[in-house]
């Protein structure tokens, strides 16, 4: 796998400007005390000249503070409308008068994949039990693994009204930057918005053949990930992961309640179970020039997402090393899958899986041996 370059991009300039030229009228007769008037007029010229010099100097001095002030603050975190991209490896950025971007001209990372690990305020054990298995812990961990599978990964989040649960999460991106901040309320009943949310603002901040939701409960092989979204495709809008169907369930007090249940039937059209599925970067694209509230929300955003699909001229590609519920030889993805919407106690599962050579260690495959 290729490795990616940043490029970095600065421009100083100085001028400093011509010196006032002074002329004067010959005097039309003379005056012995003329000499004294032409140094007095040279005294003032030097003086004027020298306040002018100071002032020039300071002004530079406050606009280089200014400047560096200004790329120090945005080389963190790096806006996308009300979206930032928190990693301190996101280097490939050009600041900018741009309108819309909060100031910042973006220049799109270019990547085999964008992982999106979806994430809430009351995950924070999750979090870390994530990042003491197979999710670095540290930027330089990050730009490692990106560096050598061609895959960003980030905790994807939205808001909260809450300013105790913010400033919580502000001390928890100072530490990792390893987040995507999202404009829209953090709410469970509200993910199929949030999940719009998140392709938009991706598709934005990174140029990526494919861009992936997965849950922040699952145990994940970022290097077999990569070795399968590496693999060659004849269809360019290509939508991936574990497909299911199911009855359609419409009693408000079961988990499942599907309010517009009436629009679909008594089963489901295909879809992709939601703790993790992939997405051409076509389909992301369409997705990130539709209007917002021009597209169908169901209950459960895996629904949703199913349903955008069946509107686009899409291949659903079936992948059932995506959702194995063991470690195996070819498992990508590994969940309780059907006993959980992803592991069941995953503060713990994670790390006893992680404990597993077949889960951690095990070689990665060539991508035909993981077809399916």
């Amino acid at each position: 796998m290729p490795l990616f370059s940043h490029r970095f991009s600065s421009v100083s300039s100085s001028s400093t400007p011509p010196s006032p030229s002074y002329y004067s009228k010959p005097s039309k007769s003379y005056k012995p005390n003329s000499s004294v008037y032409a140094s007095s007029r040279i005294h003032i010229a030097i003086i004027l000249f020298s306040l002018v010099s100071v002032f020039i100097g300071v002004a530079g001095t406050i606009f280089a503070i200014t400047s560096s002030g200004a790329k120090l603050g945005s080389a963190s975190v790096y806006r996308c409308g009300g979206s930032k991209d928190t990693s301190q490896v996101s280097s490939s950025r050009k600041l900018g008068g741009d309108s819309g971007n909060g100031g910042v001209v973006t220049e799109r990372r270019k990547l085999l994949g964008l992982v999106g690990i979806q994430t809430g305020f009351d995950s924070g054990d999750r979090r870390s039990a994530l990042r003491s298995t197979w999710f670095p812990s540290d930027p330089d961990g990050l730009l490692r693994l990106e560096q050598a599978t061609g895959l960003a990964f980030r905790f994807v989040i939205g808001r909260s009204k809450d300013a105790k649960k913010m400033a919580e999460l502000e001390k928890e991106i100072k530490k990792y930057r390893d987040f995507v901040l999202l404009d829209v309320e953090e709410e469970y009943l509200r993910l199929p918005y949030k999940t719009l949310a998140f392709f938009k603002a991706a598709f934005k901040l990174f140029e990526a053949d494919y861009y992936v939701k997965a849950d922040d409960d699952i145990y994940l092989r970022p290097d077999r990930l990569a070795t399968l979204l590496a693999k060659e495709r004849l269809h360019p809008q290509t939508y991936i992961g574990c497909m299911k169907k199911g009855p359609v369930i419409t009693d408000p007090k079961l988990k499942w309640y599907e309010k517009q249940g009436n629009l679909i039937g008594n089963e489901y059209f295909l879809h992709a179970y939601g703790p993790i599925y992939i997405l051409s970067a076509e389909i992301v694209a369409s997705l990130a020039a539709a209007r917002n509230g021009s597209l169908r929300m169901f209950n459960n955003e895996d629904v949703s997402i199913g349903s955008w699909m069946l509107a686009m001229d899409v291949h659903h590609e079936d992948n059932r090393a995506l959702c194995d519920p063991h470690c195996s030889p070819k498992s990508i993805a590994v969940w309780d899958i059907p006993k959980c919407s992803g592991l069941c106690n995953p503060e713990s599962r994670l790390k006893e899986l992680h404990k597993i050579e077949m889960c951690s260690k095990s070689p990665t495959l060539p991508s035909d041996d993981i077809d399916q």
